[in-house]
């Protein structure tokens, strides 16, 4: 007698189970599983690793190659032949020990919510600070029913990109919007559990206004590549031989 088949751990349902296309309602629909979804949100979304994909998710690497590479096949199949997309079903559990999900910000922060959250901005002189693993101040909001309550100035005590994420997560800061980010910054909070929205320029105050509203400008897919010394790189697009945003020389951002 074969063993069942082991549950897949998923760390949240979905905020949206269907895509429609603007063409094509009658077209066959396509299903992607709740493990499949996770693959997915996972490595392309968060920019785990297969490795840490698999541990997230309590299975073995091969599960997560064989979840990811089915998902990318149909996600491609709706994409080209204009058909709608279904995330159902699949053989998976919740995760118990995840307190976040993909979107807690948004759950959080509903009308009549008696649980405020606190949301952090890389801070420099009123605008969004476009090097997060340079980031000397953070500003802190703390949200309830929707509207800022408070804010303060947090200091990043000169420590490294590799602690950021721990700071933010000792401050109990569930969200973050900053400008540049590279990906092992963005692994880290994702293992705290705080939410990214990055690729933000601008004020701050106004980010935040924007994000409430339901209305941020963000790039799911930002990243800061680091070249070293030489013509270069950006994340933004600013100067030769720089970061983020046009501050200091011949590094990135971590």
């Amino acid at each position: 007698m074969s063993r069942p088949m082991k549950k897949r751990r998923v760390s949240a349902l979905p905020p949206c189970t269907r895509f429609m296309p603007q063409e094509g309602e009658d077209a066959p629909e396509v299903t992607i599983s709740l493990e499949e979804y996770e693959c997915i949100r996972l490595l392309d979304y968060i920019g785990m690793t297969q490795e840490e994909c698999a541990r997230q998710m309590g299975v073995a690497r091969t599960t997560v190659q064989a979840l990811y590479l089915a998902a990318r096949k149909r996600m491609a199949g709706c994409l080209v032949e204009g058909r709608p997309l279904v995330i159902s079903g699949g053989n998976f559990e919740l995760c118990p020990a995840c307190q976040h999900s993909p979107h807690p910000v948004r759950l959080s922060m509903q009308k009549g919510s008696n649980s405020p959250m606190k949301l952090a901005v890389t801070y420099d002189n009123g605008q969004i600070f476009q090097h997060f693993g340079h980031t000397e101040e953070f500003k802190v909001y703390t949200i309830e029913d929707n509207e800022i309550k408070e804010s303060h100035i947090l200091s990043s005590n000169g420590v490294g990109h590799g602690a950021l994420a721990t700071l933010l997560q000792e401050e109990d800061i569930s969200t973050l919007i900053c400008g540049g980010i590279g990906g092992g910054a963005q692994n880290a909070l994702a293992q705290a559990g705080i939410t990214l929205y990055g690729g933000v320029q601008g004020s701050a105050d106004e980010a935040v206004n924007a994000f409430l509203a339901g209305k941020l400008a963000y790039d799911p897919a930002v990243h800061c590549d680091h070249h070293g010394h030489g013509e270069g790189h950006s994340c933004g697009g600013h100067g030769h031989g720089h970061g983020c945003g046009g501050h200091g020389h011949g590094h990135g951002c971590h």
